[in-house]
């Protein structure tokens, strides 16, 4: 494998990541779409609070683990949804998305997110407290 057949993998890399974001903005877009069908608008919601929230399920400090939501699930999700919207609805979603400048966040998955951590740490805690006591 030479060098140049690296660069153009790169370059290939590069625009699946871009084509990810974009379409993750326009899940999010679809999501608030009343022409949008409930079940694709269900999925886009809970794709796109999770891609774009800043707290991950699985951190990405996990070895191997933590990079699996990245890798697999979010782009997985954003699949999944996108054949759940029409087509020219999801291009013209995809069109919003490609001029929108700024990546939204997604603050009430964060919120949820967050619990579920500190939920489970107050779990464990009682747990350790339990069998040390």
């Amino acid at each position: 494998m030479g060098l140049g057949h690296f660069a153009v993998m790169l370059d290939r890399l590069k625009h699946w990541a871009k084509g990810l974001k974009r379409d993750v903005v326009a899940l999010w877009i679809a999501a608030r779409d009343a022409r949008t069908p409930w079940l694709a608008k269900m999925a886009a919601g809970f794709v796109a609070a999770y891609a774009l929230s800043p707290i991950d399920l699985i951190p990405d400090f996990i070895p191997v683990i933590g990079y699996v939501d990245d890798l697999l699930i979010v782009p997985l999700g954003i699949a999944l949804t996108i054949r759940l919207i029409p087509a020219a609805l999801m291009a013209e979603f995809r069109d919003q998305a490609s001029a929108r400048a700024a990546r939204p966040r997604s603050l009430a998955a964060a919120w949820v997110i967050a619990n579920i951590w500190i939920i489970a740490a107050t779990v464990a805690g009682y747990w350790i407290w339990l069998r040390v006591r």
